[in-house]
Order: C-alpha cells, then structure tokens, then sequence
C-alpha cells in the first residue's frame, strides 16, 4: 500500500520547515522502492504558495486530501518574532493565527478523525495547530520561544527534540524537520532505513523521541 507524507504549505509558512521532511522522506520514499509519495499540497488545491522567508515562492503540486492514509507535515511560520500588527509587521504570531483561522484548518481536523493519518508538526506548526484548538490536552512542542504559549493553549508541553503521542508527532525548532523526517522512517519503515537516510544526509539526529512509554523517572 502507498503511503502519503503531505506536506501543507500556506501563506507565510517556513521553508526549512517545510522542504527538511520534505527532502527526507522522499529519501526514504526511494530506499523502500516507491512506497512514500511526498507532495506539497495546500488547502486550496495547486498553485504557488509564498513563504514568510524573503517572500520566497514555493509551489504545491496537489490539494490536501483528508483521505490519503499516511503522514500530514504542518510547518511553522518564518517572520520577525516581534513587531505590531497595527504597523502592518506580519509577525510569526500574527501568521499563525492567519494559518489557524484559514482554509487548512477544517481539512485537518477532519484528518484527525482518520485512523490512518499522523498528523505531525515542525516548530511553529504545533502552535498553529494549537491556535486553532485541534491539540487541546495533547503532548507536543514547538520552538522554544513558543512554548509558554503553546502551554497557554492547553497542551500539554514535552520540551524534547521530537515528541511522539501516538496520531500527533511533532518537533521542536527550524532543524528538527530532519530529524522529524527520519523518526517517521524509523516508525514506519524500522531502524535500517532511517539509518541509510542519515548517512545520505550525513546528519546525525539529535535526542530522545519522547514516548508515552515505558517508566517514569523519580524526581530527585
């Protein structure tokens, strides 16, 4: 069976965020003989996307589809951190929110229904996701300035580098789109091909996966 590894692009979204799964998955789409298409899709169906970085255009060749089993990569917003939105500065919060409040937003929700969808997250894509109330009491992380809100929002925050709670897998800053990238390998495909990505990659992924599973440590 195909497996779909979508990664959603919309207006302001961070490239890097984007094009690290992106890049890594379709390695891995190679190593086990065709079985991930990867595509960048957005809500409204194909066409140019424009990027938060320099203005960047990037363009998805499909429409996010609800019914494809596999993977949803949602990246995080690239912009100025601080600014106001009253002068016109399209910070990364106000991109967030823009994302929360678009298009995407039913598609998604509606992903999460589906047994056969992992919806994952790069960065600030968690915090959009959040915004927009789909991970209320989940485990997830963001970018380390956007924890404190991601908390705000009523989830649970794990500050690990990639956070697995079972249908939501997200990571935490621009890089970790890589190592989010190969740990979806390694979950779907087994140690093996995942390696045979980081050495082509030559990146070695950084930290623990954090699971619910196995015990809990005693606090000292």
């Amino acid at each position: 069976m195909t497996i779909y590894a979508q990664i959603l692009l919309y207006d302001g979204f961070d490239p890097l965020d984007a094009i690290a799964p992106f890049e890594v998955l379709a390695a891995g789409g190679d190593a086990v003989g065709g079985e991930i298409d990867v595509r960048l899709v957005a809500a409204d169906g194909p066409g140019p996307i424009r990027s938060g970085t320099r203005g960047a255009v990037f363009n998805a060749t499909h429409q996010l589809d609800p019914a494809l089993p596999g993977y949803v990569v949602v990246p995080g917003a690239s912009g100025p951190v601080e600014g106001d939105p009253d002068d016109g500065v399209e910070t990364i919060p106000v991109l967030l929110s823009r994302f929360a409040a678009g298009s995407s937003i039913p598609v998604l929700s509606d992903m999460f229904a589906n047994p056969e969808v992992t919806m994952t997250a790069v960065c600030g894509g968690s915090l959009g996701l959040a915004m927009a109330g789909l991970i209320e009491g989940r485990r997830a992380v963001t970018h380390r300035l956007g924890l404190d809100l991601l908390e705000a929002t009523g989830v649970n925050v794990v500050d690990a580098r990639v956070v697995d709670d079972g249908d939501l897998v997200t990571a935490g800053g621009v890089t970790s789109g890589l190592d989010l990238g190969l740990y979806l390998l390694e979950r779907e495909f087994g140690p093996q091909i995942a390696h045979a990505v980081e050495r082509f990659f030559e990146y070695e992924r950084r930290g623990t996966v954090w699971r619910s599973a196995g015990r809990s440590p005693v606090a000292v």
